[in-house]
């Protein structure tokens, strides 16, 4: 057991104040097998304190890291994680509720990819599309798109779909040992295509809920004159729901977007204002998207090496897991105009 005074103490409130801190603090901890205390967890938050898929992420983490837990219970507002070893052994998680499986997984994949081996992961119920989290094309098609640009490599499979309230969906994914590599990505290039991805439930597809999100994001985006690619997809869930995500696949990046459809909000406002979203994202002259950068922030640290991005904005998730990253792995961001530099402290 380690001595109280080698903790890396964390304020769960600090700036963005939410889950996001648990899940960058405890995936760093496992990997760098620094203990830590974190307390006032969610604090700010309507509902304080641990949720189902913090509670689920923390304990599968541990599990990969052999680490001893304290404070691990719904509601909870402190916890202490004491990691251990990386060992690669496949988890099953069952989930009850219709908790993000996208953020879920943000906590267990950085500790896999440092496993010796490769580890499996399946998860049975959770959403996949459910509000304030990444949609599962989002995830799939932009986060690992560049996770793969940083070396990691992650296989995904949706078995099932699963929307809020009841969740219910399916996943697996195979996460493989990689070394991290920096990222140096300050130009786009030019644009190739834009993709639409378009799905909803089955019970919905005589209303064609995902054709009419298609519909909306086009009046807006034909007017560009670029090449546009659509999918539409139908999946039989255990509730309806629905979501669009859009694309803009650059020379040297992919720009992303999302949203879910909402009961009473017509399907084709739903494409409209993603296509508007993703216009704003564009103008910025960004190579990523405001929504990924506090997701990479962490793997920049442990490449390594020094790094630099353009970013559209600095959010307070983004200037959170700063702060917090560097609690955690020698080195310092830096922030000029809309890049952000790591620069690692080579001991």
């Amino acid at each position: 057991m380690t001595d109280n005074n080698s903790f890396i103490e964390i304020n769960g409130c600090h700036l963005e104040g939410g889950g996001q801190i648990l899940r960058t603090a405890i995936s760093l901890s496992a990997i760098t097998k620094k203990p830590c205390r974190i307390f006032n967890i969610r604090k700010g938050r309507k509902k304080p304190g641990l949720m189902t898929q913090h509670l689920l992420g923390i304990q599968n983490a541990a599990k990969l890291c052999q680490a001893w837990l304290q404070g691990d219970k719904l509601g909870s507002e402190e916890i202490k994680f004491y990691p251990s070893e990386i060992k690669a052994l496949d988890i099953y998680v069952k989930i009850e509720t219709a908790a993000s499986i996208t953020l879920l997984l943000q906590s267990l994949l950085p500790i896999a990819i440092f496993a010796q081996s490769p580890i499996k992961i399946l998860l049975q119920g959770g959403g996949t599309d459910v509000p304030f989290s990444p949609t599962f094309d989002y995830f799939q098609y932009v986060f690992l798109k560049f996770l793969e640009k940083m070396n990691g490599k992650i296989n995904i499979r949706i078995i099932k779909k699963g929307f809020y309230p009841e969740g219910g969906a399916e996943i697996e994914a195979k996460i493989f040992p990689s070394k991290i590599k920096s990222l140096h990505l300050t130009k786009k290039g030019s644009i190739k295509k834009i993709i639409i991805l378009s799905s909803a439930s089955e019970s919905l597809k005589n209303k064609k809920v995902a054709e009419r999100q298609i519909a909306g994001a086009k009046e807006i985006l034909g007017k560009l004159g670029l090449p546009l690619e659509e999918k539409i997809s139908y999946y039989k869930t255990q509730c309806p729901g629905t979501q669009i995500c859009l694309l803009s696949d650059f020379e040297n990046t992919i720009i992303g977007v999302d949203s879910l459809g909402k009961l009473g909000k017509r399907a084709e406002d739903v494409g409209r204002e993603t296509a508007f979203a993703l216009l704003k994202e564009e103008k910025s002259n960004t190579c990523l998207d405001k929504y990924l950068t506090d997701q990479i922030l962490p793997y920049l640290a442990l490449a390594r090496a020094k790094s630099k991005i353009r970013i559209s904005e600095i959010t307070n998730h983004c200037k959170t897991n700063m702060w917090l990253i560097e609690k955690f792995i020698p080195g310092k961001f830096e922030i000029k105009d809309h890049f952000i530099f790591w620069k690692p402290r080579l001991d």
